[in-house]
């Protein structure tokens, strides 16, 4: 009987290891979990440390030289760690919820970089070295900005750019430089007067609202692929509130005809004849 109860008792006895190991010291899941990521990372070339709590990085012990994509967004990281400057071939850099301060200067090593988001942390300033890089998307929203560095108009690639929520006083004309550029999102921050340069880029998409303009300047009527655009909360005067809330084609009717105001205006007689003097500027 003795030997039948203990053999009864099998079922239960393997329970005790198992639960001992649940809850011994050895095991943590946050490093196991941690190591493996760092471990798949080495294979796929895709780092992702997204919302780990991190404040230093800890990939030091693995070779992660071949990153391609690196998301290190929602941590507690207050630097660029300077290994991961070294990624030669990292393309994609997501360093979204941090608390960095600072661009480094080694951040040049990563001429492959198309795609930076380093919005939500604690930057004053963007570094002129910055967009030396081949950068096609750049979103730094949500920082302490006060202003755009004139080198920003090296950024020849640049398609997106997100400077929103900062406390930016004024864009540089250098902007209107960035010919590749569809999506300029500037909402929500101190500017006065929107540059004339921009009339010239390929927008699709421009917000400037939350800010204190009051005026969009008749040269804009040329931003003829412009889709979108966004400026309620601006204490707007030319074109009148009124004319904004009705639209972008409203809007650009209105600044066309302001356009004419300040235009010499060629006769119809003229226009039918093809006869008219070649030095009027023509609006």
């Amino acid at each position: 009987m003795k030997m039948a109860s203990s053999q009864g008792g099998v079922g239960a006895v393997p329970a005790l290891p198992n639960h001992h190991l649940s809850n011994g010291p050895h095991w943590n899941p946050g490093i196991n979990h941690l190591d493996r990521a760092l471990e798949d990372s080495v294979c796929s070339g895709t780092l992702n440390l997204s919302g780990r709590k991190l404040r230093d990085y800890p990939g030091l012990s693995y070779d992660l030289t071949d990153t391609t994509h690196a998301d290190l967004s929602k941590n507690r990281l207050t630097e660029i760690p300077p290994e991961v400057c070294l990624f030669a071939p990292l393309e994609s850099l997501n360093l979204y919820h941090n608390c960095i301060k600072c661009i480094p200067e080694a951040i040049i090593n990563l001429q492959m970089l198309t795609y930076l988001n380093i919005s939500r942390n604690l930057l004053s300033t963007l570094p002129k070295y910055l967009f030396n890089l081949p950068l096609k998307v750049l979103v730094v929203s949500n920082n302490k900005l006060l202003s755009v560095p004139e080198e920003i108009g090296k950024a020849k690639e640049l398609m997106e750019l997100d400077i929103s929520c900062n406390e930016i006083q004024v864009l540089p004309p250098q902007v209107g430089r960035l010919q590749a550029l569809r999506e300029l999102n500037i909402r929500r921050n101190c500017l006065h007067m929107l540059p004339e340069e921009l009339a010239d880029l390929p927008l699709i998409r421009l917000d400037f609202s939350c800010n204190k303009i009051t005026e969009i300047p008749p040269v804009y009527r040329r931003l003829r692929q412009l889709q979108h655009i966004i400026l309620d909360n601006n204490p707007m005067q030319s074109p009148p509130a009124q004319i904004c809330l009705k639209g972008k084609v409203h809007i650009f009717k209105y600044l066309n005809i302001q356009a004419c105001t300040h235009s010499y205006i060629i006769p119809e007689f003229y226009l039918e004849t093809g006869w008219f003097e070649p030095w009027l500027p023509i609006g």
